[in-house]
């Protein structure tokens, strides 16, 4: 599917006035999202609505518009949706109509791919945005100068969750992860997160996937009967700390204990990049305009990939003239940075492009906390306290 979104003032007053010029600068991106076969969700409420990403998108071109438009520039975003098996070719195709900025909804394998295809047919002349994967190797072993990271890394949402857990005091982990690579990926995020705050992993155990847990009712209730047992006769622990990216296990882990221990990460308490109740530092404006755009809540792939297209908004105005190896320029300058409904500016980060922001903390229908807290430090941002820091990093782009 192609869909094709366009903002400005030069087109609006084109149709009020006929004989008005258009825009004189057309900034062109595109949303890529590549939908992968897959186990259906624990519960329908993860159903995932058919504009995942998109919605965001709209909005976000409707926002650069909003003040391009004083400036003669105009927006257009072309959303496509493609599978594993055509994705590549998605890309080569936008690639080749001239489209340089290009924000990508899919795995983390797949990112890769989708980088090294734009860098092979446009070197630096294309810019890709990962607003989905939050694997750690896209920013250090399989790092790429022409990919950016506006979804935060799994180091940043687990040093985000450490850290309340360490101010809180609840240093002692029972650490339970899923067994797919990415599950054990995020629990090494984990692992590293414990070491780096002085949190004590007390107890590790694996729940593997025999499959059909999130496919019919008998494994639904097969899960949650199993938990009671799965998490007896564990060592003396403060809070479990769930690694399931596949979406396996968690969700069944509160409540179904053995010990009555408070959850954290995949379920209960979980850092992520936004909530639909977050409501400070203007972010109800966002939520209101979000919701009577789409009539649903956003979720945390609309949110990133709106901002990913303020990204390239923002340099926009700040470089005017439409040239792209000027913004490109700009948005990986000390220069940039980004209002984005957190509390502080958010920039990137030159080593591995990641995109500096705090984390929510979330828990059902509220937002807990927000992470950096205040507790934690550092020499040049407080934001690089979530994450791989300069001296860590394994990118060598």
């Amino acid at each position: 599917m192609r869909r094709t979104t366009l903002a400005g003032a030069g087109i609006c007053l084109a149709l009020v006035l006929p004989g008005a010029a258009l825009a004189e600068v057309e900034y062109r991106a595109a949303v890529l999202r590549v939908d992968a076969p897959g186990p259906m969700p624990i519960s329908r409420l993860d159903l995932p609505p058919e504009d995942l990403g998109f919605a965001g998108g709209a909005l976000g071109t409707a926002d650069n518009a909003t003040t391009g438009g004083f400036l003669g520039q105009t927006f257009t975003t072309e959303t496509v949706i493609a599978t594993p098996e055509t994705a590549e070719a998605e890309m080569r195709r936008l690639i080749e109509a001239g489209i340089p900025y290009i924000v990508t909804l899919a795995d983390a394998g797949m990112t890769v791919r989708l980088a090294d295809v734009a860098r092979d047919l446009a070197g630096e002349e294309a810019l890709v945005v990962n607003a989905a994967s939050t694997d750690d190797r896209l920013r250090g072993a399989e790092c790429r100068a022409n990919m950016l990271h506006v979804a935060p890394s799994d180091a940043m949402l687990a040093d985000a969750l450490a850290q309340y857990l360490v101010w809180k005091r609840w240093t002692d982990w029972f650490l339970i992860e899923g067994s797919h690579p990415e599950d054990q990926a995020l629990a090494q995020a984990y692992r590293r997160a414990a070491e780096k705050f002085g949190a004590r992993i007390v107890e590790e155990r694996v729940y593997e996937d025999t499959g059909g847990a999130r496919r019919t009712d008998s494994g639904h209730v097969q899960v949650q009967a199993q938990m009671p047992v799965f998490t007896q006769r564990a060592a003396d622990h403060h809070v479990v700390v769930a690694a399931d990216h596949s979406g396996v296990f968690a969700d069944w882990l509160p409540y179904h204990t053995w010990d009555a221990r408070p959850v954290t990460g995949s379920a209960g308490l979980v850092p992520q990049t936004w909530h639909p109740a977050h409501e400070a530092w203007g972010a109800t404006q966002f939520q209101s305009r979000f919701e009577k755009q789409n009539n649903r809540p956003a979720r945390d792939e609309d949110y990133q990939v709106w901002t990913a297209l303020r990204v390239l908004g923002e340099a926009a105005t700040r470089t005017q003239g439409g040239d792209f190896a000027a913004v490109r320029e700009f948005i990986l300058s000390p220069d940039f940075d980004l209002a984005a409904f957190k509390g502080q500016k958010l920039t990137f980060r030159d080593w591995d492009g990641q995109l500096r922001q705090p984390v929510l903390l979330t828990a059902d229908r509220v937002v807990a906390s927000v992470s950096p807290q205040e507790e934690f430090l550092h020499q040049v941002s407080q934001l690089d306290t979530l994450g791989i820091d300069r001296p860590e990093t394994e990118c060598t782009k």
